[in-house]
């Protein structure tokens, strides 16, 4: 083994990312100590996503006091990369579900606009790249909270602007562009998005999210009828048709209404972390790829950090190796799509506080014994 690329998301709850590859590099160390080791923290566009690229890079985070979800003030982070110029901002920073203790939550009223406020901050700075890390969200009002922060106006017929809340685009007659922020027209605005979900449906935002937030079965017919007149009067406003994207319905909708008022692109989250940090680059001689996340189960599949960096490596020929804080069901799927074999790091039958105790001392002997099979194999 000359060169090891290790590139592993979190293992939440216990390591962090740059946690988990140092302590992947320490169990092959024991076994290849000449091999170069390339670190490589990922994310796949949800938590933390701002904390890795801003680090990665020599950025640094940032803070500010903006509306929350419910209207009260929180203290949310956006990070800012090394380059200067590029910001990445959480929508759970500002709209997230963790923000708001259980009994409170309501996503009829629920809303983005501190998002907005982030993303003004950043364009404070200078920033004229946006990454707008989507997930986690307590909304469900298609991003219109995060758009009035930025000077977009909806007005009911009678001209006057709507509260905050989904339930109030029902009565959304007009979208007013004209006092809209001018910087974002010279800004490239990404979305990490790792949903199909369109906004309006059985298969949208509300119908498939809206119960995770606290939306009863009444409360997700009100909210996807709203979305639908939302859908439409963006059309009138921008040209732009969302009721039918896919990706569309993420977040409440914030990936629609990201699109079509701030003009963003929705992308797979780990493809905008790959490319952001030049993963494409670093793999150029490696002979193993290292990967992994806390669960390895059927969703990985679906634009988590093992497959999204599997499919790259797979591309060159590179073989893949994934160690997991557990397997779950479906995780066999993950072979189809890049990695050739699959590890837990637990090594006996214990409670949850024992293995996020001991994840990493568990994670560094996992990846010696994994070492260890490679050297064998070789010889």
């Amino acid at each position: 083994m000359r060169k090891i690329l290790i590139a592993c998301d979190s293992f939440k709850e216990s390591l962090s990312a740059f946690e988990v590859n140092a302590a992947i590099e320490d169990g092959f160390r024991h076994v290849f100590p000449d091999a170069r080791y390339v670190l490589l923290p990922m994310a796949d566009g949800g938590e933390g996503t701002a904390a890795i690229l801003s680090r990665t890079t020599g950025g640094m985070l940032h803070t500010r006091s903006v509306r929350g979800p419910l209207g009260a003030p929180v203290a949310a982070h956006f990070g800012v990369l090394g380059d200067g110029r590029t910001a990445v901002v959480e929508l759970a920073e500002a709209a997230g579900l963790a923000l708001i203790p259980e009994v409170a939550r309501d996503p009829l009223l629920a809303s983005t606009y501190g998002v907005g406020e982030l993303i003004s901050a950043a364009l404070d700075l200078g920033c004229n790249r946006i990454i707008l890390a989507l997930g986690g969200s307590a909304t469900n009002d298609g991003g219109a909270g995060m758009a009035q922060a930025l000077g977009i106006r909806f007005h009911d017929a009678d001209v006057v602007d709507l509260a905050p809340g989904g339930v109030h685009l029902a009565t959304l007659a007009a979208v007013d562009l004209e006092t809209r922020d001018r910087r974002l027209d010279d800004a490239v605005i990404e979305i990490a998005c790792d949903v199909h979900n369109p906004l309006c449906g059985p298969d949208g935002a509300s119908a498939i999210f809206g119960p995770q937030k606290g939306a009863t079965p009444a409360m997700v017919r009100m909210l996807d009828d709203a979305l639908m007149r939302f859908s439409t009067c963006l059309e009138t406003a921008t040209g732009v048709n969302v009721r039918d994207m896919p990706g569309g319905g993420a977040a409440g909708g914030a990936g629609a209404g990201g699109v079509a008022l701030l003009g963003g692109r929705l992308r797979a989250g780990v493809d905008i972390v790959a490319d952001t940090l030049g993963l494409d680059a670093l793999l150029d001689g490696v002979d193993l790829v290292i990967t992994g996340e806390g669960r390895l189960d059927h969703q990985t599949i679906r634009g988590k950090v093992p497959v999204g960096v599997a499919r790259r490596a797979k591309s060159r020929g590179i073989p893949v190796i994934a160690i997991a804080g557990s397997l779950g069901t479906g995780c066999d799927e993950v072979h189809a799509h890049g990695i050739d074999a699959v590890f837990d790091v637990v090594p006996r039958p214990g409670t949850l506080a024992d293995a996020l105790r001991d994840a990493r001392d568990n994670l560094t002997r996992t990846a010696r014994n994994v070492a260890a099979t490679l050297a064998i194999g070789g010889r």
